[in-house]
């Protein structure tokens, strides 16, 4: 027919070149809002500094942290005692490497359940109706009422013996730090993911989970816990900061550990004596658990920003 006309041959082979559209997933997106945050990059730096001097410092300063040099007591700084001595000539870099190893690991451990009991209780509440809910929740009151410091003295000078003989004095009593400090600090992280529950129960991909027969074990695992794990972690990097303090605090009143594990607060504890004549022994062990919990609460607010989909930066 006269009207039609045929396409090129060449022109049918011809392929327009389409651009790939980039794709974020929301993890990649927050990591991404998270590096822009810059006082919260900075600190991941200095803490993962911080942390691999604790980890591989004591392959490159090998001095015991029991030797003692009487004729070096108290000696500031120097070439052969960077961080200086203590009262009894102790080298205090090596101390400090061996503390920050116990006080990083106390403050993570108790993180880790005082995250894992807040989550579970808070789950089963969030995810239960009536009484359920309801004696959790006054069960959280309760410990919320509780006033921390004195109870935590308490139990650490009731069950202190006890674990100390039963696993030993430096397991024992880091055992019992961490659960005493851990069982303290679940519920704030239960209360917030209750709330979380609660408002995520109710949409529209919850329902239809259930709607498809999903059992609530399912609903929790699959569909709500996921999407409520942005504040949990936030509230994570908290826990990880007063964990610490709170191990610090102990040691500083001399219910921590015992004096011969030089944690960062037992430190601490040992200098209040000699501020006058050696400010340097508690200047260093201070300094670093100042810049342990600021670089953990400004990771804590990166986090918070990143995970917030309202935060736009």
């Amino acid at each position: 027919m006269a009207g039609l006309t045929h396409a090129s041959p060449i022109a049918d082979a011809t392929i327009v070149p389409q651009k790939r559209e980039r794709r974020f997933s929301p993890w990649r997106d927050a990591i991404r809002r998270f590096r822009r945050h810059r006082l919260a990059a900075i600190s991941v730096v200095v803490l993962a500094l911080l942390a691999l001097a604790i980890l591989v410092g004591p392959l490159l300063w090998r001095v015991p942290i029991n030797e003692i040099d009487f004729t070096a007591r108290l000696a500031p700084p120097s070439w052969d005692h960077p961080f200086g001595t203590d009262d009894l000539g102790q080298d205090l870099l090596s101390r400090m490497i061996y503390g920050g190893r116990i006080s990083l690991a106390v403050g993570f451990a108790a993180m880790a359940v005082g995250l894992f009991c807040g989550t579970v209780i808070g789950a089963i509440a969030g995810i239960s109706r009536g009484s359920v809910d309801a004696v959790l929740m006054w069960i959280t009151d309760l410990f919320l009422s509780l006033p921390q410091l004195p109870l935590l003295l308490l139990v650490i000078y009731l069950f202190r013996d006890f674990l100390k003989g039963l696993v030993g004095p430096e397991g024992g009593v880091f055992i019992l730090i961490v659960l005493v400090i851990g069982g303290f600090r679940w519920m704030p992280v239960a209360r917030l993911v209750r709330a979380q529950f609660l408002s995520l129960r109710e949409k529209e991909f919850v329902e239809a989970a259930r709607a498809l027969g999903a059992s609530n074990m399912r609903l929790v695992v699959r569909h709500i816990l996921p999407n409520a794990l942005g504040p949990v972690i936030v509230a994570g990097t908290i826990d990880v900061a007063a964990a610490i303090i709170a191990e610090s605090t102990l040691s500083f009143l001399g219910l921590g550990f015992p004096p011969d594990i030089p944690t960062w607060g037992r430190l601490l504890f040992d200098a209040k004596d000699y501020l006058d004549i050696a400010p340097h022994w508690a200047l260093f062990a201070g300094g670093a658990i100042f810049l342990t919990v600021i670089t953990i609460n400004f990771i804590g607010d990166g986090l918070r920003d990143a995970l917030d989909p309202r935060k736009v930066m």
